[in-house]
């Protein structure tokens, strides 16, 4: 079994790399530990800011690297391998691209629980993977102080 679960440096990203780490799985299972870092886009009037902006996109790419690497340790248990990846690209166009890709049985997401007008504002990863990912898909959610 492949799984795919993208990773950031949010609390539900937290919880859904310790929900897959206390989850038995099957022998020969692969986790793919992947950290997206949105591309800076730079209008006309920004170009004298390059240097500025390559070196934020480096320390960007830097810290999302360790991101995808700590939840991959925290994945690592005898009998599946787990590979951690970072890549430059919109968080959604990444896991949709790495999904189809590596024809993955299970993608897994952590979900912010944003809804209305945040949603809305901020996009959400978690819908997007849902309505478009070519297989299955795990959204875990912290629990609420209510539940």
């Amino acid at each position: 079994m492949k799984v795919l679960i993208g990773v950031d440096d949010s609390p539900c990203s937290e919880v859904a790399v310790r929900h897959l780490a206390e989850a038995a799985w099957l022998k020969g299972t692969k986790f793919i530990v992947l950290s997206a870092v949105a591309p800076i886009f730079v209008g006309p009037g920004e170009a004298a800011a390059s240097d500025a902006i390559g070196r934020l996109l480096e320390e960007q790419e830097k810290y999302h690297e360790e991101i995808a690497k700590r939840a991959a340790t925290q994945l690592r248990k005898p009998g599946v391998t787990v590979e951690a990846r970072m890549v430059v690209a919109d968080p959604r166009v990444a896991l949709m691209e790495a999904a189809k890709a590596e024809h993955v049985d299970l993608l897994v997401v952590g979900s912010h629980g944003r809804t209305g007008i945040q949603k809305l504002l901020l996009g959400s990863v978690a819908s997007h993977v849902v309505t478009h990912a070519p297989c299955s898909v795990l959204v875990v959610r912290e629990r609420s102080a209510r539940a």
